[in-house]
C-alpha cells in the first residue's frame, strides 16, 4: 500500500486518466507506448469485452507529443531508479481507485508493456492479470525475476515476428521467461506482424479476458501463500538438467527429455494404488491419457482440487510418447514446482481451470520416480481433503 509520504514525494503530478465502464467491474488499466497518449490506447477498449471497466493513463514523463513511462538514460530500456519512482507514482493512483478486493488486470503496449512487466513482478499478489504485448519485461531494472516470480497470475503475451523496435534478444528473453520460469499460466503468441497488433491477437485477447473475468467472477483471486509440502519435510529437492521443452499451444505436451515408458508404467501402477482411486480415460486430456480419479467416499477437498470437478479428476498421465503428468496443486505448492524444476503451469490456470493446475514433467529414473510420485500424492491428499494448506 502507498503512503501519504509516498505521494508527497512523487515527482510527477496527479495522472491523466481516461475511465469507461462500472466502477464496480475487474478494471483494466491500458497503459500506452512510448511517445504515444492515453487517448491512443484506450481505442482497444473497442475490441474488448464491455461488461470490464478500462482507465487508460498517461505516462508521466513528456516525450515530444507522446510520454514515456520512465527515462531510460539512452540504452534502450529502463532503468531501476526511474521504474521505481514512476512505479510509485501508479501506485498511489491505483490504491485510490481499485481498492483491495476490486481485481485489477494490467494491459501493456511496447513501452507500457515494460511497465506493466515492471509492476506484476514487483507485487504480484496485487494483480489478477497481466497482458505483454509486443515488449519486454524490464530485466535488470531492480524488478525480480527469479523462477516461479508470478505463480498464479495468468499472463498473456503477444509478439511480432517481424517487429524491429524491440531488440529480438530482448523479446525472447520475455518469451522464455514467462512461458517455462515465471510460474505464469501463459497464453503466448506470435503473430506475422512488426510492431503493431495483430486481428488475431486482439482477438485473443478479448477472449483471455472475457474467461478470466468470469472465472474470477465465480471463484475469486487465488491464495498465492506459500505451503508447505507434506511429502518433503525438508523441501522439495531440485530436478536435475534443463528443463524439457513443452509445446506452447493446448494440449499442452512435454515434447522433449521425455520418461522411459517402464517408468511411465511404474508410476501409473503407484498413482492407481493410492486410496480411493480409481482410473480411467481422462475426462479433459487427450485420447489415451489415463485420469487419476476419486472413486470412493471421501473427498474433502475443496473445487480447485481437482482438474475436472464433475468426476473428481484431480490428476491425469498422458500417452506414451509425452509420459508427462497434468496435476492440481494448491498455487503456493505449484510454485514451488515450478521454481525447483519440476512443473510449469498450464496456460488455462486460473481462467478457465483451477490455478494450482501444472504440467510435472515425467520422471527418467527411479529416483524421479519417487519424486514425482510424492508429488501427485500431494495432490490426491488435498483432493481428499487429508491435506489442508496453510501458510509456511
Amino acid at each position: 500500500m502507498t503512503t501519504d509520504a509516498d505521494r508527497a514525494t512523487s515527482p510527477f503530478g496527479s495522472p491523466v486518466v481516461v475511465i469507461r465502464g462500472d466502477s464496480a467491474a475487474p478494471l483494466v488499466v491500458l497503459l500506452h507506448g512510448r511517445g504515444s497518449r492515453e487517448t491512443e490506447i484506450m481505442a482497444l477498449a473497442d475490441a474488448l469485452p464491455p461488461e470490464l471497466s478500462y482507465a487508460a493513463v498517461r505516462a508521466p514523463l513528456a516525450e515530444g507529443p507522446g510520454f514515456a513511462w520512465f527515462a531510460n538514460r539512452g540504452i534502450g530500456r529502463p532503468v531501476a531508479d526511474s521504474l521505481r519512482a514512476t512505479m510509485d507514482w501508479f501506485n498511489a493512483w491505483l490504491d485510490e481507485i481499485a481498492p483491495p478486493g476490486r481485481p485489477v488486470v494490467l494491459v501493456g503496449f511496447s513501452g507500457g508493456a515494460a511497465f506493466a512487466g515492471g509492476l506484476v513482478l514487483d507485487n504480484p499478489e496485487r494483480f489478477a492479470g497481466a497482458a505483454i504485448l509486443y515488449g519486454t519485461l524490464p530485466f535488470d531494472a531492480g524488478v525480480p525475476t527469479v523462477p516461479a516470480r508470478l505463480a498464479g497470475v495468468p499472463v498473456f503475451v503477444a509478439q511480432g515476428e517481424h517487429d524491429r523496435v524491440i531488440p529480438p534478444e530482448l523479446l525472447d528473453r520475455t518469451w522464455r521467461y514467462l512461458t517455462e520460469e515465471s510460474g505464469a499460466p501463459t497464453i503466448a503468441r506470435r503473430d506475422p506482424v512488426g510492431h503493431g497488433i495483430a486481428t488475431g491477437a486482439l482477438a485473443g485477447l478479448a477472449g483471455w479476458l472475457a474467461e478470466g473475468a468470469d472465472y474470477l467472477a465465480r471463484h475469486g483471486l487465488p491464495d498465492r501463500e506459500s505451503v508447505r509440502w507434506p511429502t518433503f519435510p525438508e523441501g522439495l529437492p531440485d530436478r536435475g538438467g534443463p528443463r524439457p521443452r513443452i509445446s506452447l499451444t493446448i494440449p499442452q505436451q512435454q515434447i522433449s527429455d521425455n520418461s522411459p515408458q517402464e517408468l511411465q508404467e511404474k508410476l501409473f501402477a503407484r498413482l492407481s494404488a493410492l486410496a480411493d482411486v480409481g482410473t480411467g480415460p481422462s475426462a479433459i486430456s487427450v485420447p489415451g491419457a489415463r485420469g487419476f480419479m476419486l472413486a470412493g467416499a471421501r473427498t474433502g477437498g475443496p473445487e480447485e482440487a481437482f482438474l475436472v470437478p464433475q468426476v473428481r479428476e484431480f490428476a491425469h498421465l498422458h500417452p506414451g510418447h509425452d509420459g508427462s503428468l497434468h496435476v492440481a496443486l494448491p498455487v503456493g505448492l505449484a510454485a514451488d514446482a515450478v521454481r525447483h524444476g519440476w512443473a510449469v503451469a498450464h496456460p488455462l490456470a486460473g481462467i478457465r481451470l483451477t490455478p494450482g493446475m501444472v504440467l510435472v514433467y515425467g520422471p527418467r529414473d527411479e529416483r524421479e520416480l519417487d519424486l514425482v510420485t510424492a508429488i501427485v500424492s500431494t495432490s490426491h491428499a488435498w483432493a481428499t481433503g487429508e491435506f489442508a494448506p496453510t501458510a509456511g
